[in-house]
């Protein structure tokens, strides 16, 4: 309290709610409905900030970052209900659906998802009791299980693309300018977490798809196309070597074409994985 006045401070700044409310396709998800306060609460809770604390910029940028993924993440589920889908189960349909062979292993999808093993559990579980998803036996590790992609799930994942699409993934807001700036500004975070380098990317560019071995166009990144060659007892095989024993390279310091084909050609069906989805 100031003043005798209420004070309003964003949920991201005192507790997370104890119930997630169900989200109705065009409202804020995990509100009920719009709630048209006659102020923002962030900034409301900044200004205080300031002249209790000191500079409040980081802390509005972090709320106002909290406050908006719960807003996209309810939008999102919202429509992707009528498919049986939450945001989580989309991403790694997507992720299944662009590898070549619709399959991928399940420590390969948390890595390129970027969650925790159990979050990838979790939601391969229900995938496959939707028949979305199956497991099978990884060949390339008597351990390990691959999640493949069903042409029921196929089926689902088009259609739940085309009504994101058809709504700018909650984001038809901004133009293309502000996703491309908002994007570039999240990166810097994302670096500093250790997501990826920083020097990180296709030489063609994020958004282009290299070729794949016949020259034609690949839907996945070169980067995880295949999986590490292995040799005797399951050890890496060694690379091959260029002038003076360093790896021989290609354009960019990718790897040269022949090993790279070579690499290729011994990864099994279902190693390989994808781009990203946006």
């Amino acid at each position: 309290m100031t003043g005798g006045a209420r004070v309003y401070f964003p949920a991201a700044l005192v507790a997370a709610p104890a119930a997630r409310p169900p989200a109705v396709p065009g409202t804020l998800g995990l509100v009920p409905k719009p709630m048209d306060l006659p102020f923002d609460p962030i900034e409301r809770a900044a200004a205080i900030w300031e002249r209790r604390f000191g500079d409040a910029r980081a802390m509005a940028a972090v709320t106002s970052i909290m406050r908006a993924h719960q807003i996209l993440l309810g939008e999102l589920d919202a429509l992707l209900r009528p498919f049986g889908l939450t945001f989580a189960r989309y991403e790694a349909l997507v992720l299944l659906s662009f590898s070549r062979a619709g399959a991928l292993p399940l420590r390969l999808v948390g890595e390129r998802l970027m969650v925790h093993p159990t979050s990838v559990t979790n939601t391969v579980d229900r995938l496959e009791r939707a028949g979305l998803v199956l497991r099978r036996p990884n060949p390339r590790d008597r351990r390990g299980k691959l999640a493949e992609i069903t042409p029921a799930g196929r089926t689902v994942v088009a259609r739940a693309t085309d009504a994101l699409m058809a709504a700018g993934f909650a984001l038809r807001g901004y133009d293309a300018a502000q996703l491309d700036a908002m994007v570039a500004m999240l990166r810097t975070l994302r670096v500093a977490a250790g997501d990826f380098a920083d020097d990180a990317g296709d030489a063609d560019g994020p958004w282009r798809e290299p070729a794949d071995d016949a020259g034609g166009p690949s839907r996945e990144p070169a980067d995880v196309r295949a999986a590490p060659a292995r040799g005797p007892a399951g050890a890496p095989a060694a690379p091959a070597r260029g002038t003076g024993g360093a790896p021989a390279r290609g354009t960019g310091g990718a790897p040269a074409g022949p090993a790279r084909r070579a690499a290729l050609s011994r990864s099994a069906p279902g190693s390989s994985s994808i781009r990203r989805p946006g």
